[in-house]
């Protein structure tokens, strides 16, 4: 579905966040007989809704929320709203079109655009691919789950997106360059359980993309894209490996991987995904190496992966609040093999199973606290493990002191929950605020 598909309809938009804002705009620049914004929060009489946005669309919340949904033709759901919602079922059972702000940017887009998904890595493959593309002499507008609305970017030649799960699950169109970046089980709640997951996941290669890139070194999801590779029109597995310190293509050294200046075996990974789309897309990777070399040696980090601080004690703290799940955190883990190592993990208690963190902690000499809500659950897990010691805290800044005194002389403090946020926090960057709060104040 277009935009201008919903020209003379009635449109209700589920949520008044940045994407359903954007969404607003959008839409009611299109004509529709009918725009509603719905916000089904107990807190709606809160939300600032007024001027220009509160002109073009009503706010309805509370006990016409539902109502206000139900009589429309098409409902615009901001990727917020979970699947799960007990109101999906209800709306699509009454005929009601259900899609996203993303979905609909998507159909009139996708010849442009490069889009990037994964349950790890896509925002810094993403940001990569839209650095390299740009010292190639293809410029590109970045956008997406990373921060801009799709419905708000500017026209371009090019795009490159960052997609989430909730993002992916609405499109009905592909696009031409479908990019994959890892796939293990995040946002279970959010998506009914994890095939489900999966299935929203990869919904970014189910409409006719031009090139398909994966991570070649990701089992689980080489064998879940497997058809999808098939039955591409140009399907490109990663040609790009890490050999040694050398990022090769088919053997042949490309650059030194210390070029990149992101630890860890993921973001060598990423930067190889990233090489690899480039080459599918027509670049010259290895003609332009010099100039690529250059352009990846510039490139900065994103805020809370993996951002190291220096302390005056000698420690090394660190900031991975992005890492909400135990497959993140193991990856985080492995950036720092040879150094002494102190993880606080813990947040919002969804369930999951970490057992794998477990397996990958099995002979390995680490200092874990654990952090309300889930750190108790986690130790329990760990419990048992030769060489693993482990610390409760009441709350992260009590974490931190404790670090201090637990990490030997030269080690690392790694902030890797491998959970979310929310509850106790506003958001992650409220978390990474109190912990970098904390590292001030302990100091």
């Amino acid at each position: 579905m277009r935009l201008a598909d919903l020209q003379g309809r009635s449109v209700a938009i589920w949520g008044t966040g940045r994407e359903g804002r954007a969404a607003v705009r959008a839409v009611a620049a299109h004509g529709p007989s009918r725009l509603l914004v719905v916000e089904d929060s107990a807190n709606y009489l809160s939300v600032p809704w007024e001027g220009e946005l509160a002109r073009l669309a009503p706010l309805a919340g509370g006990d016409h929320a539902f109502g206000a949904l139900l009589a429309a033709d098409v409902v615009v759901r901001s990727p917020g709203v979970p699947q799960t919602h007990p109101w999906m079922s209800r709306l699509r059972e009454r005929g009601v079109v259900i899609t996203g702000g993303s979905a609909v940017w998507m159909a009139d887009h996708a010849s442009r655009t490069v889009g990037v998904t994964g349950s790890k890595g896509k925002s810094t493959t993403s940001s990569l691919i839209s650095h390299l593309l740009a010292a190639a002499g293809r410029p590109n507008v970045f956008g997406g789950n990373i921060g801009v609305p799709l419905l708000d970017l500017p026209d371009a030649e090019r795009y490159v997106l960052e997609l989430s799960s909730y993002q992916c699950a609405d499109l009905t169109d592909s696009p031409r360059v479908a990019v994959v970046t890892s796939l293990f089980p995040e946002h279970l709640d959010a998506h009914g359980g994890e095939e489900a997951y999966y299935r929203d996941k990869l919904n970014i290669l189910a409409h006719d993309p031009e090139l398909i890139v994966v991570n070649g070194a990701d089992q689980r999801l080489m064998s879940a894209t497997a058809h999808h590779r098939t039955v591409a029109a140009a399907a490109s597995d990663s040609d790009f490996r890490i050999d040694g310190d050398m990022v090769s293509r088919r053997g042949e050294p490309v650059f030194p991987r210390s070029a990149l200046r992101l630890r860890g075996v993921h973001n060598g990974r990423n930067l190889c995904v990233a090489l690899a789309v480039l080459d599918g897309m027509g670049v010259d990777v290895m003609a332009m190496r010099d100039v690529l070399q250059q352009a990846v040696r510039g490139f900065e980090g994103l805020p809370h992966r993996l951002a190291e601080s220096t302390d005056p004690s000698g420690l090394t703290f660190v900031d991975d609040t992005l890492s909400t799940s135990p497959y993140s955190a193991m990856h985080a883990i492995d950036a720092y093999p040879d150094r002494p190592l102190t993880v606080l993990v813990g947040g919002t208690d969804r369930g999951l199973d970490y057992a794998p963190l477990r397996e990958h902690l099995r002979g390995r000499d680490i200092t874990v606290i654990g952090l309300p809500d889930s750190g108790p659950r986690i130790l329990e897990e760990l419990a048992g493990l030769p060489g693993v010691r482990t610390e409760n805290a009441e709350d992260l800044p009590a974490a931190v002191r404790l670090a201090r005194t637990l990490t030997p002389a030269g080690g690392v403090v790694l902030l890797s929950p491998a959970a979310p946020s929310y509850g106790r926090f506003r958001n992650f960057e409220h978390r990474s605020e109190v912990f970098l709060r904390a590292v001030r104040d302990s100091a």
